[in-house]
């Protein structure tokens, strides 16, 4: 598991690295910037999966916050892909069948 968070973090983007993009979880309690969301545990991935497309699903959330209706797209987005990629990882590779 620790091979699988220090892979991961090597394949964070420059991008990801550099600009300061940060969201206030409630439900962590505490501020994650985008690059830490490699390296959270399972659990604290969902919730904040959770946590941000609760904040996207809700219409007025976008006229009265933009700045964290636009931060939680950007949150939600890539945990996704980090969870997709976790997921990957753990599945079981298909045996050759070749002879």
């Amino acid at each position: 598991m620790n091979e699988q968070r220090l892979r991961m973090a090597n394949e964070i983007p420059p991008q990801e690295q550099s600009t300061r993009k940060w969201f206030r979880s409630h439900l962590l309690g505490r501020e994650l910037e985008l690059h830490e969301l490699y390296e959270l545990p399972q659990g604290e991935l969902d919730l904040l999966m959770a946590e941000t497309a609760e904040i996207r699903s809700d219409p007025e959330n976008r006229s009265r916050s933009h700045g964290r209706w636009c931060i939680a797209g950007y949150v939600l987005e890539l945990a996704k892909i980090v969870d997709a990629r976790r997921a990957s990882d753990q599945s079981p590779r298909p045996q050759d069948s070749r002879g």
